[in-house]
């Protein structure tokens, strides 16, 4: 775990490879209990299986508006045993947003109990007072911890930084020291890195690492938070062959094996399930019975209750379903 001093160094070397944003497999009526089960067998699946080098946990994809506070605490403590009984190394990423300050303390202090390398606090997602407010949030977070932190900029959120104002927190406090720019705004990540060359970014729009950024060290070498464990299997690891070649300068190779692999065409034939809630299309979510349903596709479990927790919709329709299975199948991960 780096402390809060230590953060930047730190990050500059401990952040790289594949973060696998896990789902909350649920059990029980109505999904009110976790399947723990299922849970374990994920984390082993991606830091044994795939061999993934980082897990990202109780974030958008894993319904952390959802959880319970002790839910969320569990299930850091069950990836933390699990995951460093296979591989001691691998980078524990905790995301502790929360709609109190009190509780993203609560949850924060309890990351760094547990062993986390690093916990994310998205933008408050509510009330607030554009990047004033989010500095007051981290800072009180950061005042009262001893942990490395960063910042999750999504608009699920509500609200998003600036790349002045995420800079400003970046300069007021010494403990931030990367960030998930989820907006898919690159014009923005690349100001952000011109005001905060220090700062690990991780640009949800992927088409800058073909464009060089990361070679020009405007983003880091490291996929702070993706579902990469539902884009490849141990036997065919597509998605871990095409980033060594980015992470490798091969970038003209690592389009060609993009196109070759199916890896491209995947991201079209798939469709907007895991993002898009067509009642609400001008909404980014993280709608989690997509990644559960291509969970399944792949052998692993997505929980005894394969759903989600209101506020979700609890099922994707079938046109959708239909559309990622036959995705899966012309990729190659799973038989016709």
């Amino acid at each position: 775990m780096a402390k809060a001093r230590e953060a930047r160094e730190w990050a500059r070397e401990g952040l790289r490879g594949i973060g696998d944003s896990l789902i909350t497999p649920f059990a029980g009526v109505d999904g009110d209990d976790i399947d723990w089960d299922a849970y374990r067998a994920l984390v082993r699946y991606c830091v044994g299986d795939l061999q993934h080098a980082m897990l990202w946990l109780t974030s958008g994809c894993g319904e952390f508006w959802a959880l319970t506070i002790a839910e969320r605490k569990q299930l850091l403590e069950v990836a933390v045993e699990e995951a460093r009984a296979i591989n001691p190394e691998v980078v524990i990423q905790a995301c502790t947003a929360a709609l109190s300050a009190k509780d993203c303390l609560e949850l924060t202090r309890h990351a760094q109990d547990s062993g986390a390398d690093i916990v994310y606090i998205q933008t408050p997602m509510m009330e607030v007072h554009a990047g004033e407010g989010v500095l007051r949030f981290f800072k009180y977070v950061a005042d009262r911890t001893d942990i490395a932190l960063g910042m999750f900029n999504s608009p699920s959120g509500g609200y998003v930084l600036t790349p002045g104002e995420a800079a400003r927190i970046y300069e007021e406090i010494p403990a931030v020291c990367a960030s998930k720019e989820g907006a898919f705004r690159p014009f923005s990540s690349r100001v952000l890195h011109d005001l905060a060359p220090g700062l690990q970014i991780w640009e949800c729009d992927v088409s800058v690492y073909r464009a060089g950024w990361l070679r020009e060290g405007i983003v880091g070498p490291a996929q702070l938070g993706t579902v990469g464990y539902l884009f490849e299997t141990p036997q065919r690891r597509v998605l871990t062959e095409y980033w060594e070649l980015i992470w490798d300068d091969k970038l003209v190779e690592a389009m060609d094996y993009a196109k070759a692999s199916g890896l491209d065409q995947f991201d079209v034939d798939r469709g907007p399930w895991w993002t898009c809630y067509p009642g609400r299309p001008d909404y980014f979510t993280h709608w989690a019975a997509g990644h559960k349903y291509a969970t399944s596709l792949l052998g692993l479990s997505p929980g005894a209750y394969p759903y989600t927790r209101p506020p979700q919709v609890a099922e994707i329709p079938d046109v959708a379903k239909a559309q990622m299975k036959s995705a899966y199948e012309k990729f190659g991960l799973i038989d016709s």
